[in-house]
């Protein structure tokens, strides 16, 4: 069985601090020859409800991790562990399941029931079932400690470039085009739907500059509403709704990457179809 390198964390929406294990993690395989692991839980049931909300679903998460870090993702139901001590968690996880040479974490990882166990312990028990383990520092950007509570925040209050600075990367919504109420065709602006998940954070309500990346990896300047649309018939569940510029073409039921780049403005209710038309061109210009 292949030695592995494995990445620890839950890296809800993957930010700086995050990048930082992978990137070492990824260090440590290459030097080793040694395959690329991340263990974590499904963001779903992981992320406390009391949070805000979990920033990306697991397909997200893990669509990230694979495509964008070339890891394998060992996604563990948290309820299937929670309970376990932590050093039966190093022997029976990480030494006999993942055959890890090689763990790396944040300095302030705590697993095990309760979370008893922190960094510290993890590395005296690598001492004793043969990996080594390497502690990354937590992340800062220009004084500012970076955590997923804090982009959380950024998120809810629409200050998505700060956000984006702390994820490393833009903000991305990926998930299937659903069907709408079809009204921005009437008007010359037709527009994709995307929902949201149950317990997803959701970004300030409000009108970003976007960017759009289709399912045949080609990208198109895009302006997306995030709301909730009464006429929609999806329970109140809050969408975004994007508007791709110079795009032509069925996209239902495809996964396309829609990325905040700028927030614009709140939602606004016009009272004519030409004034709702004239904003919308307004928002591709980015006024």
């Amino acid at each position: 069985m292949q030695k592995t390198s494995v990445a620890l964390g839950l890296f809800d929406g993957i930010h700086l601090g995050h990048r930082a294990v992978l990137q070492e993690a990824s260090r440590l395989a290459d030097f080793g020859q040694l395959r690329r692991i991340v263990f974590t839980f499904p963001s779903e049931t992981a992320v406390r409800k009391n949070s805000g909300g979990f920033l990306y679903p697991t397909s997200t998460r893990n669509r990230i991790l694979e495509q964008d870090f070339a890891f394998s993702v060992f996604c563990e139901n948290f309820e299937t562990i929670r309970d376990i001590s932590g050093e039966e968690f190093a022997k029976s996880i990480l030494c006999e399941t993942l055959h890890a040479a090689c763990v790396t974490c944040g300095k302030n990882f705590r697993f095990g029931k309760n979370a008893t166990w922190n960094a510290e312990d993890l590395k005296n028990f690598g001492k004793k079932y043969q990996f080594q383990v390497s502690l990354i520092p937590t992340a800062v950007y220009h004084d500012q400690v970076i955590s997923s509570t804090e982009i959380r925040k950024l998120l809810k209050t629409g200050n998505i470039q700060l956000a984006n600075q702390f994820l490393g990367q833009p903000y991305q919504i990926l998930a299937p085009v659903v069907h709408g109420n079809h009204l921005g065709r009437t008007i010359g602006f037709p527009t994709v739907n995307q929902l949201f998940l149950e317990n997803q954070l959701i970004p300030k309500f409000g009108v970003y500059q976007s960017c759009t990346t289709t399912p045949d990896g080609k990208k198109f300047h895009s302006v997306t509403n995030i709301g909730i649309k009464p006429t929609v018939h999806y329970q109140g569940i809050p969408l975004a709704e994007t508007y791709i510029q110079d795009f032509s073409g069925d996209l239902y039921h495809k996964i396309i990457r829609t990325e905040l780049l700028t927030f614009l403005r709140a939602e606004k209710k016009f009272d004519s179809v030409a004034e709702l038309t004239e904003q919308l061109r307004k928002d591709l210009q980015g006024n």
